[in-house]
């Protein structure tokens, strides 16, 4: 039985102006699995993510999203200006309305119960990362999209935010797109992956994505990788079509 894609592109291309942020992009994301996306600076892939929530229009192609799909979505972590205070559960407020039951178990599962008074702009990276993380959760998403939710942690918090990561994804079922740098943690975390460089130069399970040429000549022929998670006795092909 086929499952139907919670979100799938065709050809996708975003311009500025002349120039081509991203272009020929098919992919296709289904439930409970977690695809990552990595690629060097400048490679489109915070473009990508903004097109597949409808933060900025596509300029060809297209963008197919499941009927009454929900995305839940943590931008970059940005400075919060310190002169506008805004506690946590304020802030939580503006995932839109939300039953307290359910409400109390994204709190509970993302351990932000000692938070819901700090201020936001007082928050360290890794509780600021999970609080965004709760409101995108509040919005009980078929999708969640994170762009770089690791940036700035030091690696136990890092550590413990895939982890929790992974939880969310057993627990909820929902389809996580990632764009990441922690080659470590991607290889062995992921479902699959993409490497992005304006186009798909490669795809599929970490262990094919790691012997491709395309992501030997990116990131080295040596880079180093975590132990994989994902164990198969059959082989697959890295292609551009994900």
């Amino acid at each position: 039985m086929s499952v139907t894609p919670l979100i799938r592109t065709e050809n996708l291309e975003v311009r500025a102006g002349k120039r081509r942020l991203i272009h020929d992009i098919s992919l296709e994301i289904c439930p409970g699995e977690i695809l990552t996306i990595i690629g060097p600076n400048g490679a489109g892939k915070s473009t990508l993510l903004k097109a597949l929530i409808g933060a900025i229009p596509v300029d060809d192609g297209r963008i197919v999203r499941r009927d009454g799909l929900r995305i839940g979505y943590t931008p970059q972590i940005v400075q919060l200006e310190k002169t506008i205070p805004i506690p946590v559960k304020r802030f939580l407020t503006l995932a839109g309305r939300v039953g307290a039951v359910a409400r109390r178990e994204v709190i509970a599962q993302t351990n932000i119960e000692g938070l819901l008074e700090s201020q936001m702009a007082n928050l360290s990276g890794g509780e600021l990362q999970r609080v965004l993380l709760a409101r995108a959760l509040l919005r009980q998403p078929d999708l969640l999209i994170l762009d770089e939710p690791t940036q700035g942690l030091d690696q136990p918090a890092e550590t413990q935010f895939y982890r929790l990561i992974s939880m969310v994804r057993e627990q909820t079922g929902c389809g996580i797109v990632m764009v990441s740098h922690d080659l470590h943690v991607v290889m062995a975390e992921s479902d699959r992956v993409i490497c992005l460089n304006g186009h798909v130069c490669c795809s599929g399970e970490p262990a094919v994505v790691s012997e491709a040429p395309e992501y030997k000549a990116m990131f080295g022929a040596r880079a180093a990788l975590a132990p994989y998670q994902h164990h198969h006795d059959h082989s697959h092909e890295h292609h551009e079509h994900v």
